[in-house]
């Protein structure tokens, strides 16, 4: 871990958008990036622009245009109104930048499909802080361990309502909370599971029910569309002798089993360490990174993936356009399933 001034090789970049959002996670997280915030772009309030510039010692601009035109910069950190996404992102590669975006990358499937046919080997990645939580790469940890063996399902449980007529929706490209928030548990069980070969959803007339997600590789995912007060959100992976649960993003709980014989067997806890549950969580007695929003969400980890990708020249293996789009069209088969199955081509 290295905080900004250590590094020795850094990213001149840029930041699109200012608001309450950016400011609260994406500003702060630069302290740990190897990045220089040259300068900051937000269109409508030049008071607001004046007083972050101020702030972060950068210059201020009020057109991506002007921006592009007069800095000399790698990359751009792009956070503003999701139908916004797209026409910048395709503006700042067009202007050869590498773009990291926010969640989500756009309105429809076909506007990131634009943006994988000319992104031209520059780094794109979206940031979909579900797949990069600490808890996440745990589950992916023991997923893939041949010590543990196959995974035959998966749950995900998130407070969330589909909503009505969508084939409107996508139409008019109207937001809707199933796209700005369903993305987070939809992009964390396809980094689990893969690409997804159909979907279908049931829901009653409250807009709460399953997403039925059928893997390419067999797995079956139910994402539980809930109803109920935070906290709620969690997510479990099931194998033929563990599982594994995440709960509120910040408690991670491997169940291994605990031998015994039928009718015979009166203890819980038999001898060694070998069995039973094995349980991380943050350290909250001290002032350490682990245990704040930006590293237990994963907000660090993504943006830094996305520095690093860069300096190495490497291209994204985790959410990047690719992945970007295949979430997109998850998101709207789901939409517009109404109980039939929807195959993804």
């Amino acid at each position: 871990m290295s905080y900004q001034r250590e590094f020795g090789k850094k990213l001149r970049i840029g930041l699109v958008g200012i608001g309450f959002h950016s400011y609260r996670n994406i500003l702060p997280a630069f302290n740990y990036l190897p990045i220089t915030l040259e300068a900051v772009c937000n269109h409508s309030n030049k008071e607001l622009l004046n007083l972050t510039c101020a702030q972060y010692g950068c210059r201020g601009y009020q057109n991506v245009k002007d921006m592009y035109e007069k800095e000399n910069l790698d990359a751009v950190f792009i956070c503003v109104a999701p139908q916004v996404h797209a026409p910048l992102v395709e503006e700042a590669l067009d202007a050869g930048l590498h773009v990291w975006v926010e969640k989500p990358p756009a309105m429809r499937a076909s506007e990131v499909k634009r943006l994988l046919d000319r992104k031209e080997g520059k780094v794109v990645v979206t940031g979909f802080k579900k797949a990069f939580m600490p808890s996440t790469r745990k589950a992916l940890e023991v997923m893939k361990s041949e010590k543990y063996g196959n995974t035959t399902g998966m749950l995900a449980i998130y407070p969330m309502n589909m909503p009505e007529n969508g084939e409107e929706i996508l139409e008019q490209k109207i937001f809707t909370n199933w796209l700005g928030n369903g993305c987070h548990p939809l992009s964390l069980m396809i980094a689990a599971g893969g690409n997804v070969k159909s979907v279908i959803t049931h829901t009653n007339k409250t807009g709460n029910g399953s997403v039925i997600l059928e893997f390419e590789n067999g797995l079956i995912g139910d994402l539980c569309l809930a109803s109920g007060p935070w906290p709620l959100e969690n997510y479990q992976f099931f194998g033929d002798s563990w599982h594994l649960k995440i709960e509120n993003s910040t408690r991670v709980t491997l169940q291994r089993g605990i031998p015994f014989e039928y009718g015979i067997t009166t203890g819980f806890v038999p001898e060694g360490d070998d069995s039973g549950a094995v349980v991380w969580e943050p350290q909250n007695s001290l002032a350490t990174l682990e245990n704040k929003a930006l590293f237990v969400q994963g907000m660090y980890d993504e943006m830094k993936y996305f520095c690093d990708c860069v300096l190495e020249n490497k291209a994204p293996e985790y959410c990047g356009l690719d992945f970007a789009y295949h979430v997109m069209q998850v998101y709207e088969a789901a939409l517009v399933s109404n109980g039939e199955k929807v195959e993804i081509k």
